[in-house]
């Protein structure tokens, strides 16, 4: 398969990872999208050391990719093709911090490396659940912690996940190990920036760090 015709295929890390086929060009990004669900993990010291987070790809990508890991299944079948994607995935997504970022007070936390990972599929949709460790435990003492996850180039939209009036689920955002105070703040994106994503189509690149501006950020704070 050529570059070229990865490029038409799936964004980000999923260009690469999945080598899924578009249909015709379609105007305007995001181009898909990914439901998020994330864990914040603390140690017996009431230390941050993990974000756990599950993305479902969206119905339409998630048959897609099913019905191409069945049609070239081998002798391990559709869950050793999974296995499969969800190295492609963690390698991809390795080099762009996983999409990830968080901080603290306005200070840039520095986040370590995927080893745990798995990719499923779950009523119909393609799941990449994944732990992502801080490159050192964290002590919050009582300020703000703020995340963001979000493709760079805004060809895929990653939300957390909704009950149908667009509210977060409830453990669309969770803590476990600490009594904390926790929400989802929507995006607000400058007008300019909305026009410019609407006038990308697929084959478009986008401004690096387009997706920034329409990403969701998450808060936690811990008494």
């Amino acid at each position: 398969m050529t570059s070229a015709t990865l490029r038409h295929r799936l964004a980000g890390v999923f260009l690469l990872a999945l080598g899924l086929s578009l249909a015709a060009p379609v105007q305007a990004h995001p181009h898909g999208w990914i439901d998020l669900r994330m864990r914040l993990v603390f140690d017996d010291d009431g230390r941050l050391e993990a974000l756990h987070q599950s993305w479902r790809m969206d119905p339409f990508y998630s048959l897609v990719v099913l019905e191409e890991l069945g049609q070239a299944a081998g002798e391990g079948g559709l869950e050793a093709g999974l296995d499969q994607l969800g190295v492609e995935i963690r390698d991809n997504l390795a080099p762009q911090g996983y999409f990830t970022e968080l901080r603290l007070d306005d200070e840039k936390v520095a986040l370590g490396e995927v080893d745990e990972y798995t990719v499923m599929e779950r009523d119909g949709r393609v799941e990449f659940v994944f732990l992502l460790p801080l490159a050192e435990p964290l002590a919050l003492g009582g300020e703000t912690l703020r995340y963001q996850v979000f493709d760079p180039s805004y060809y895929i939209e990653v939300v957390h996940e909704e009950e149908e009036d667009g509210e977060p689920l409830d453990d669309a955002l969770v803590v476990s190990g600490r009594e904390c105070v926790t929400g989802v703040i929507p995006p607000d994106p400058d007008p300019e920036r909305v026009m410019e994503a609407a006038m990308l189509d697929v084959t478009d690149e986008a401004e690096p760090g387009l997706g920034r501006h329409f990403a969701e950020t998450g808060e936690v704070t811990c008494g």
